[in-house]
């Protein structure tokens, strides 16, 4: 039998948001490593599923999940930003629950990650209370502190057009104006410390752009993290589901 894939909605005090876990074949030995992915600003969960199906296909149980808020996976309400940006990484202490209850097996290891915005709250997340027995990691995908020291991709007339139609893929309390600066702050305020972060950012992706990763790199090293980097040739920020080989690459030989 192939990996199994189970869907369902998840609630928690603050949101609802849609998850597919996926469970490997039984004809597979289930590892006791587990992963929880989630996509980027206006996404959905669909681009991690490769990442999920690489993983799965060795034994790794995986769930990915929609970030609240964004309707290409679903559409439920958040009732404000400053929920969002309390609560949103609290979503995958939420999905690897949902694991648990579909697998017998334990977890020993957890592996968080996230595109972009989902990058961000995976690095969040390391510090949730119930995640402390289990060797939290994060894999941040197209992540870095900006360097731009010209117009940046966000300023320029096309992405305007584009930001048009975007920020109606996600719930009004979502807008933009609002997430954008806060990314940017929360990027450089991030208050983590003995970790293991494992980034992965394309060479031409231009929204992170040139010495983005280093920086964010630099920074989180400074508070005692132990930080590896990964910046292929070919990975540009709106295709993160071609990280999957990184990903896949970068579990099985440092984490399995």
């Amino acid at each position: 039998m192939s990996v199994k894939l189970i869907k369902k909605t998840l609630s928690n005090k603050f949101f609802s948001f849609n998850a597919i876990a996926f469970i490997p074949s039984q004809e597979t030995q289930i590892l006791s490593q587990w992963a929880v992915f989630t996509h980027g600003y206006t996404a959905s969960k669909s681009d991690c599923i490769n990442w999920a199906q690489r993983l799965s296909d060795i034994g790794v149980p995986v769930c990915i999940f929609d970030l609240p808020g964004h309707h290409l996976g679903s559409f439920n309400k958040v009732a404000s930003f400053e929920v969002f940006k309390d609560h949103a990484h609290e979503c995958f202490s939420d999905a690897y629950h949902f694991l648990q209850e579909n697998l017998e097996s334990e977890c020993k290891k957890l592996i968080l990650g996230g595109h972009s915005l989902g990058a961000l709250l995976s690095l969040k997340a390391l510090d949730l209370a119930n995640f402390t027995t289990l060797e939290p990691l994060a894999i941040g995908v197209g992540i870095g502190i900006g360097q731009h020291k010209t117009t940046h991709l966000f300023e320029t007339s096309f992405y305007e057009k584009t930001l048009n139609i975007r920020r109606q893929l996600v719930d009004e309390n979502l807008d933009s104006d609002l997430v954008f600066p806060w990314i940017k702050d929360e990027k450089l305020s991030l208050d983590i410390t003995q970790k293991h972060i494992h980034l992965i950012t394309g060479k031409d992706d231009v929204v992170v752009g040139e010495g983005g990763m280093e920086a964010l790199r630099f920074n989180l090293e400074a508070q005692g993290n132990i930080v590896t980097i990964n910046e292929p040739n070919k990975l540009p920020h709106h295709e993160p589901s071609m990280a999957a080989t990184y990903i896949y690459n970068y579990v099985k030989k440092e984490v399995l």
